[in-house]
């Protein structure tokens, strides 16, 4: 089956006021994929969801979904696309009707069978059955959120705009309803792009990765790759500790659980912290030539001396 790339951002350049936001940037999105943008705060990932949906008009570039042109508060008189659903990082949630009155706001009432039938699979999705009835304003922060995610998927947009949609979700929930919703979409072909500061999002759901650094996209492929070959210390460190460690006047960038205690090695570190993880300890230990990471099912003394060897070749 052939598969388009159903969105196409080209050469875009956006800017709130005199400083630059959004650097000339470029790139495609196939139909039914999931892409996944991260970066450090302020690098531009919000303005870019806003942008792709039509809330900005661009300074230069243009975007387009499936070859209509997106266009800004300059061409429409309500700004956004109707083909697309974005979930902003406030939920505008409506706060004296209910859990499923919001989901349902935007639904037929031709058939309400077929609209509380639809309801109800949504509030399952973001596990919130028990809450249909209560009204919105007594709702938790995590709990406004998984409503918000069910109201956007509500009539099944062509391309779904999620803002940290797991932010204030605890983690025991995030991540059955990270599998449930990501599920969800695969199985109903909604084209996806979530901004995120969550790797897990990333490595584990998303078939694309962005990297954003002050407004400029500067790595753009699978995120298993740009994981594994990370081309700075700024994008290894978005997916957690990372060590940057000179071999050969060459500096590689090695995650905790790449380093591994040897008897005897080039890496000989100092322990300073232990931090227990449940199934292994962080180790933080001084280096001759800063600080490293490393990982290990058993806990070491503050002040023992250890040797280090790296697991992955490098």
């Amino acid at each position: 089956m052939l598969i388009c790339s159903m969105l196409k951002v080209e050469n875009i350049i956006f800017s709130y006021q005199s400083d630059t936001t959004i650097s000339k940037s470029s790139f495609t999105l196939d139909a039914g994929k999931s892409l996944a943008i991260i970066g450090e705060s302020g690098c531009g990932k919000s303005t870019l969801l806003k942008l792709i949906y039509g809330l900005y008009d661009l300074d230069k570039g243009k975007i387009f979904w499936k070859d209509l042109e997106v266009l800004g508060p300059k061409f429409h008189l309500i700004p956004g696309m109707e083909y697309m659903k974005y979930l902003a990082q406030d939920f505008d949630l409506m706060p004296f009707i209910t859990v499923a009155e919001n989901i349902g706001k935007y639904l037929s009432n031709i058939y309400p069978d077929v609209k509380k039938e639809r309801i109800s699979k949504l509030l399952e999705i973001v596990e919130m059955q028990e809450f249909a009835n209560v009204k919105a304003k007594y709702l938790s922060g995590g709990q406004m959120q998984r409503v918000a995610i069910a109201r956007v998927l509500a009539l099944e947009p062509e391309l779904l705009l999620l803002d940290e949609p797991f932010s204030h979700i605890d983690n025991f929930r995030k991540n059955s309803l990270r599998r449930k919703l990501f599920s969800y979409l695969k199985q109903k072909k909604i084209t996806c792009i979530v901004a995120t500061h969550d790797s897990t999002d990333v490595l584990s759901f998303a078939d694309d990765l962005l990297v954003m650094q002050q407004g400029a996209i500067i790595e753009n492929g699978s995120p298993k790759f740009i994981y594994e070959n990370p081309k700075s210390l700024y994008v290894a460190s978005l997916f957690g500790d990372v060590n940057a460690i000179e071999i050969k006047n060459k500096t590689h960038f090695v995650y905790p659980h790449q380093l591994k205690v040897v008897p005897k090695s080039d890496i000989e570190i100092i322990v300073m912290s232990s931090y227990f993880r449940g199934s292994y300890y962080l180790i933080e230990a001084k280096y001759e030539k800063g600080i490293l990471f490393f990982e290990s099912r058993m806990d070491y003394p503050k002040d023992e001396v250890v040797f280090l060897d790296i697991i992955t070749t490098l």
